[in-house]
């Protein structure tokens, strides 16, 4: 029988849109507890192998489909996409869980956001496994230093532009999208993208992108923290995840996946389990 993660919801009251209810996907582990948080354009979804390796372990894993992916949580507006207000809902989905403290692990955006809300929470935050993304700020020097990166992340062009984006990504039966998500099996990417062809959801979805640059710069990152980065990653060169272990000022590790593409969760489901439960490990007792 194959593992699945048990859906469930969870209503929070936010400072900007009032109430949203995120949707869940929870393992039945309870031990240590992980909030794991994805990225563009994949889901919750995108954590199900992880979760089932960490189960194994007595880890539990909540996965979320942020805002914008859970469909009774897209508000209207890119001004309710800024990253401290993602990492607000990570805090508020934690309070609705019980989850005094907590891992957190996330995966392309959510790697950022895990990242904001380590920097902004670390008496809540044990640990951070941060997937693919390295810290805010090593990404920004990165980019605008590195013609390297800067070539890698000339997509963000097109996401920027309101209309243009969505055209582009919806075209073909949403050709970009599949194209983008590489070596992703086959069924998660139908999931994905048809949910990314809902009304408005991939607007929400692009509005992460549209408010970059809207929040103020984030601080250094004080609890134990992890990078898991991939050499075969099309996103992100070399240049910004070595810079990464300067905006980390606790144990830092740096994993490099070999020949692995940006998928990390859904083609290296292993090692990152394996790398994520060396974090949690690594915390001393809540």
């Amino acid at each position: 029988m194959s593992f699945a993660l048990s859906p469930s919801t969870v209503t929070v009251a936010t400072e900007d849109a009032g109430e949203l209810s995120f949707d869940l996907l929870r393992s039945d582990a309870d031990g240590p507890q992980v909030i794991a948080l994805h990225g563009f354009p994949q889901g919750a979804r995108a954590w199900t192998g992880v979760a089932e390796l960490l189960a194994g372990q007595g880890i539990g894993l909540v996965a979320v489909d942020q805002r914008g992916y859970s469909p009774s949580a897209r508000p209207e507006g890119v001004e309710h996409y800024g990253d401290r207000i993602l990492s607000a809902d990570v805090i508020a989905i934690a309070d609705a869980l019980g989850l005094d403290r907590f891992h957190l692990t996330g995966h392309d955006w959510g790697s950022h956001v895990a990242w904001v809300t380590a920097a902004a929470h670390p008496d809540r935050v044990q640990t951070l496994t941060a997937v693919s993304i390295p810290h805010p700020t090593a990404f920004s020097r990165a980019f605008r230093e590195d013609p390297d990166q800067a070539r890698r992340s000339e997509y963000f062009r097109l996401f920027w532009q309101p209309g243009v984006g969505e055209q582009t990504l919806l075209a073909d039966d949403a050709r970009y999208l599949y194209d983008a998500l590489d070596d992703v099996p086959p069924e998660d990417k139908k999931h994905y993208v048809t949910r990314l062809q809902q009304p408005g959801a991939l607007t929400a979805a692009l509005s992460w992108y549209r408010a970059m640059g809207s929040g103020s710069p984030v601080g250094p990152v004080t609890v134990p923290t992890t990078l898991v980065w991939s050499d075969g990653d099309r996103a992100v060169g070399r240049t910004a995840a070595a810079l990464c272990a300067q905006y980390v000022e606790a144990d830092y590790r740096l994993v490099e996946l070999a020949g692995v593409s940006h998928w990390i969760p859904e083609r290296a489901a292993e090692p990152l389990a394996d790398a994520i439960a060396a974090r949690v490990g690594s915390a001393a007792p809540a």
